[in-house]
């Protein structure tokens, strides 16, 4: 591997194939749909992407599958710059995930993990020192349990877990993630997992709460992404706690697939960079508005000389 990168994301590589509908179907309704092209993904990939082409000294750890998928997997990282030596090869499928998107941007994603599920503890001991020596380590919920603790405890610097979608996870881990990057529906599943009890529907439907909730329980910080309606950012200093509402930038979303991704890129570059979180998420929301108004995933996401 090159030079130390500063940000350093363990995650999953994708092949997204993406259908657009009219609207989501119901259970045991078939709808006609267009497209089906396949285009890169994976929330690791993703993520890696985002911050590459802002700017971000990038490396990402991951697996890809021996199959067709795989170079298509990594087409835009690879011209992007981004450090893959830590991506290794193995043996089956490269992850799939298949996007349903309706006319209004909104979507569905079902994920088959592939060769993301290799990406257990122990195949992360031969980078260990390459997320150790990272500034900021950007983790998500895409890869076994056990891959996403040992890359947690390997980081020394700045972690930040994106945990979507929400699985069990060590309560440490949880509480060492600075920050926590969630939605509403993921944010009341996390604050279940350290107050021990089942997830309530008014987590989401009172996030400013849910985001104070996960903060008394002991998180550094927080950003709740709220959609449209921007997010709310929350960091706690002992007892005192902070919370301050970002704003969306007003755009007509064509697609919102992989927008949360952009977003969080966005913020482990401006971490990485040295900003405060808010600062950091102003600048990450801006990110996304631009994504949201074009179609796929990483092909939508911009360069920061776009952003002007």
């Amino acid at each position: 591997m090159s030079a130390t990168p500063d940000i350093v994301v363990v995650g999953s590589i994708n092949a997204d194939l993406v259908v657009r509908v009219a609207r989501h179907p119901q259970p045991g309704e078939t709808l006609h749909g267009t497209g089906g092209g396949v285009s890169p993904g994976g929330k690791g990939a993703n993520q890696a992407l985002a911050a590459a082409l802002l700017g971000g000294h990038v490396a990402l750890v991951g697996a890809v599958g021996d199959d067709a998928h795989a170079e298509g997997a990594l087409a835009l990282l690879r011209a992007s710059g981004a450090d893959l030596d830590a991506v290794r090869t193995v043996p089956g499928p490269t992850g799939l995930a298949v996007v349903t998107v309706d006319a209004r941007g909104e979507n569905t994603i079902v994920v088959v993990p592939g060769a993301n599920a290799t990406m257990t503890a122990p195949s992360l001991d031969g980078d260990a020192d390459t997320v150790s020596a990272a500034r900021v380590v950007v983790l998500q919920g895409e890869i076994p349990r056990d891959g996403i603790e040992r890359a947690a405890s390997l980081c020394t610097g700045r972690l930040i877990l994106n945990p979507a979608p929400v699985l069990d996870l060590d309560r440490d881990v949880l509480l060492a993630a600075d920050p926590l990057v969630v939605n509403e529906y993921e944010a009341g599943l996390v604050l279940a997992q350290l107050v021990e009890r089942p997830a309530s529907p008014e987590d989401a439907d009172a996030p400013e709460a849910t985001l104070r909730a996960l903060l008394a329980e002991g998180a550094a910080s927080v950003v709740l992404t709220l959609g449209a309606a921007g997010a709310l950012v929350g960091t706690r200093s002992g007892v005192d706690v902070d919370v301050e509402h970002v704003p969306a930038v007003a755009v007509d979303a064509v697609d919102t697939t992989g927008a949360g991704d952009a977003f969080t890129g966005a913020l482990a570059v401006r971490l990485a960079a040295g900003d405060d979180l808010a600062a950091a998420a102003r600048f990450a929301a801006r990110v996304s508005a631009l994504a949201v108004q074009r179609e796929g995933a990483q092909p939508s996401y911009p360069s920061l000389e776009e952003l002007g």
